[in-house]
């Protein structure tokens, strides 16, 4: 057993080292970014396969008209965590993230299924690596991004991370295929991502990013809108705001 602070031991270090050739990779976690690709894209271009398990809804079908807004809000920080989280931001500009964005996109195509959660049970975030000749685990593991593997410090007061090999490693990895092949818990939503990060570099792409910049400046005031709490009944400044962040929240998705 091993522990990473990710500060001076870091899970993107180690997972540099352990990923071998034809290692198949099973992650859980609340969303995945392009970046944490990028930087272990020499590693993950050479692996065998990756499933993900989105751990909260993302990109499911959508069983009623109206979303709540304690279901919506999340999930759709969620789904653009595809092109970077906040805490990604210096990483991301219209021509390096188009390049990401399309060989993330062609390597998917190849190697990767993703399936989201649509239960509204919880369900805790971890990694699993199969090289072959060993099975490891590392866990907590909240999201797939820069910060989560200890590139970027983020928010968080501290980030520890365990890793386990066998035979603990063992159950995550029966957990994993037990929760993998439920199809009353998962839906495969592998071709809503593959379209998502598209997005980032079709020819819509300038516009998009437009508004995903836009959103990162006004998203606070969308938690405060619902169907009982529509941005025209918000006062003064805080309705023109609301406002502002209801049209691009709409627009997003329409883009997407």
């Amino acid at each position: 057993m091993e522990i990473f602070d990710n500060i001076t031991k870091t899970v993107k270090n180690d997972l540099a080292v352990t990923i071998e050739k034809g290692s198949r990779l099973s992650i859980a976690a609340a969303c995945f970014s392009i970046y944490a690709y990028q930087v272990l894209k020499k590693q993950f271009d050479n692996i065998d396969e990756l499933r993900f398990i989105f751990t909260s809804p993302a990109f499911v079908t959508e069983k009623a008209p109206k979303e709540k807004r304690e279901f919506y809000i999340p999930r759709l920080s969620r789904e653009r965590s595809l092109y970077g989280t906040e805490f990604e931001v210096k990483l991301r500009n219209e021509l390096t993230q188009k390049a990401i964005a399309r060989e993330c996109a062609d390597w998917i195509r190849k190697k990767v299924k993703f399936k989201s959660n649509i239960t509204p049970e919880n369900m805790g975030g971890f990694l699993n690596i199969d090289t072959g000749n060993e099975q490891i685990t590392y866990m907590p593991l909240n999201g797939f991004t820069t910060v989560d593997i200890g590139c970027k410090r983020g928010n968080n007061s501290y980030n520890m991370v365990t890793k386990f090999p066998a035979p603990h490693s063992q159950e995550f990895v029966r957990l994993f295929e037990s929760v993998w092949n439920d199809r009353t818990k998962l839906q495969d939503v592998t071709e809503e991502v593959i379209e998502s990060i598209t997005a980032a570099y079709n020819e819509n792409s300038a516009e998009f990013l437009y508004f995903v910049a836009l959103y990162n400046i006004f998203n606070e005031f969308l938690e405060d809108i619902s169907e009982d709490v529509l941005p025209m009944k918000q006062p003064g400044l805080k309705k023109v705001k609301s406002g502002v962040c209801y049209m691009i929240s709409k627009k997003m998705r329409r883009l997407q």
